[in-house]
């Protein structure tokens, strides 16, 4: 579907780096009040994440409604300005690119949404759904783009014959194949999927995600999967990455960190999974009590500690810092440092 020079890496990097490396990025939103809109405080989104995706890799973001995954995906895509951080996608720095520069590197990451029906305009086809990024990126017109729209649907298990309906008429499950064929239009390298099938019916979930895993196969695509499900993350993630209120507080690959979790948040996260005996995952330790704070007013120290039942008097007032919790695991927790020095 695709020709080798079409696959290139815009930059030329070299296949074996890191197609994405984030490195200590920061969201922070403004709150202001009054007429002249000053600034009383911030709402601190994304609060110093680092997470890297290899070329074909799945990585896993996962984390309770809130803690900053969905602004994550928003700054890798620079659909958000970052306040501070590294972004380097294909060996190349794009934090702060200019948007001019922006422009041919948008070919090469798309994003698949909760809600594909929401994203689509009700007045356009699924022709022109789809074919929209390729006429706005020079890429192709006319009956050329219409050939590749319907080669897309082929590809996504839909018919071209479907080209001329509107998305409304297609099942919540379809729709999203539609999403998936609109995100592939310009042959990108990474597919951020913002809470995918969420919405989506257990059993409709299951073909959806079986449809992602071909396609990665058979493109050599690279996923940052959101979501708050572990045992979706488990079933299409190599590695995991677990956040609680704007910070990564776990990762490491996906079966071992969701089989014996070190963090107390993953060790939580892990508890609520329901019972199922194939899935591996410990549940000796409960769920965790009270609310998730507000990013607006974390609390000092870390930022989990009260919630924490193992909280001791450090975790009120220093950082924990990421630490080994095993081979190409961290987790940034005062408890698992403990541990290490023991």
């Amino acid at each position: 579907m695709s020709s080798p020079a079409a696959r290139a890496l815009p930059t030329g990097a070299p296949p074996d780096e890191d197609l994405l490396e984030v490195t200590d990025l920061v969201k922070h939103f403004p709150i202001t009040r009054g007429i002249l809109r000053r600034t009383i405080g911030h709402v601190r989104a994304v609060d110093g994440v680092s997470f890297r995706i290899a070329p074909g890799e799945t990585v896993g973001l996962v984390g309770e409604s809130g803690s900053g995954k969905s602004t994550v995906a928003r700054l890798v895509l620079r659909l958000l300005e970052p306040t501070s951080g590294s972004i380097r996608f294909a060996g190349r720095e794009i934090a702060h690119l200019p948007a001019k520069e922006l422009v041919p590197l948008r070919r090469r990451m798309s994003i698949v949404f909760q809600d594909p029906v929401s994203s689509f305009d009700p007045r356009m086809t699924v022709c022109s759904v789809i074919t929209e990024p390729l006429e706005a990126q020079g890429i192709s017109t006319g009956r050329e783009a219409r050939r590749r729209a319907g080669e897309l649907l082929e590809l996504v298990g839909l018919s071209a014959g479907d080209l001329d309906r509107y998305p409304h008429q297609f099942s919540g499950g379809q729709a999203q194949r539609i999403a998936i064929a609109r995100a592939l239009s310009t042959d990108p390298r990474l597919l951020v999927c913002d809470e995918a099938v969420s919405a989506l019916d257990v059993s409709v979930q299951a073909q959806v995600l079986n449809l992602l895993r071909r396609l990665q196969a058979e493109l050599d695509l690279a996923y940052l999967f959101i979501a708050h499900d572990l045992n979706v993350v488990r079933y299409v993630s190599d590695r995991v990455c677990v956040m609680y209120l704007g910070r990564i507080v776990e990762q490491g690959p996906a079966d071992q960190l969701l089989a014996d979790p070190r963090h107390p948040y993953t060790q939580s996260l892990a508890a609520a999974i329901a019972a199922d005996p194939r899935s591996g995952v410990r549940r000796r330790r409960g769920v965790v009590r009270g609310e998730t704070p507000s990013p607006s007013d974390p609390p000092p120290g870390c930022h989990f500690h009260p919630r924490c039942p193992y909280a001791f008097d450090r975790c009120t007032s220093v950082v924990p810092v990421p630490v080994a919790a095993g081979p190409g695991r961290t987790a940034s927790c005062h408890l698992v440092g403990e541990a290490r020095g023991a």
